[in-house]
């Protein structure tokens, strides 16, 4: 935590220029925050790295904490990282490392476009809410059963070796986004829950929808509609 907080202090400079560095190694009592809140207005690259950082010690116990309660056998020890390479699109995903602890990363383009502390705890909390719903093994059965009826039909169908290989590949890829709305939502879903134990507010972060691009309805497509995911917020922070 320590060696991350301290990288977290260069952030500020590194969001200010066009190169950056070489990449990084792979309910909470409310704080005040350390960089005022100004509402809807971008932070400088200063603020931003201050504010991330408070978020990182608010959310991530919460997270850790939603995640024992909810999981059996499943590892909760979430690391939180800056993925510095340059270039990179605003974005935040979940992954293991080699020995399966739970990782969120966040680009600094992503964090230098934060309008407020509640879209980053939102999306900090949607990325833990992947592991705790265990979206990542989920997506690799669905995949696996995906590539395995793929690689039937073509065998069936009369495919050489190459015929059902490629067949594998493209069952994989269909199989892995069958669900990937669903997990989508039920990220939403929990996120809201954590960012609200966190002490911040999912609607007012929830709100960084309006700014990205609309997905739409794609037939396998691997995100939902925007406002259906501005709506499962709003119904889940009206319960809690």
């Amino acid at each position: 935590m320590l060696r991350m907080l301290t990288a977290l202090i260069a952030l500020s400079l590194l969001a200010a220029c066009d190169e950056v560095a070489a990449p990084a190694p792979a309910p909470a009592p409310v704080i005040n925050a350390v960089a005022p809140e100004t509402p809807d207005e971008l932070r400088t690259p200063d603020q931003a790295a201050r504010a991330f950082a408070q978020v990182v010690r608010r959310v991530e116990p919460v997270a850790e904490r939603v995640c024992r309660e909810r999981t059996t056998g499943v590892d909760c020890d979430f690391r939180i990282l800056v993925d510095d390479r340059p270039r990179l699109p605003p974005n935040a995903y979940q992954t293991l490392d080699e020995n399966g602890r739970p990782i969120i990363a966040f680009t600094v383009a992503l964090i230098a476009d934060a309008r407020n502390e509640d879209e980053l705890a939102f999306v900090m909390s949607h990325e833990a809410a992947h592991h705790i719903r265990g979206h990542i093994a989920r997506q690799k059965q669905n995949a696996a059963v995906g590539a395995e009826i793929f690689a039937g039909l073509a065998s069936i169908t009369g495919g050489g070796a190459g015929a059902v290989e490629a067949a594998q590949r493209i069952g994989a890829s269909v199989g892995a986004r069958t669900y990937s709305k669903d997990f989508e939502l039920e990220a939403d879903e929990l996120g809201t829950i954590v960012t609200a134990r966190a002490g911040y507010d999912p609607l007012r972060g929830a709100q960084f929808f309006n700014r990205i691009p609309d997905p739409g309805d794609r037939f396998l497509g691997t995100h939902p509609p925007n406002a259906q995911r501005l709506e499962i917020v709003r119904q889940t922070a009206s319960r809690l």
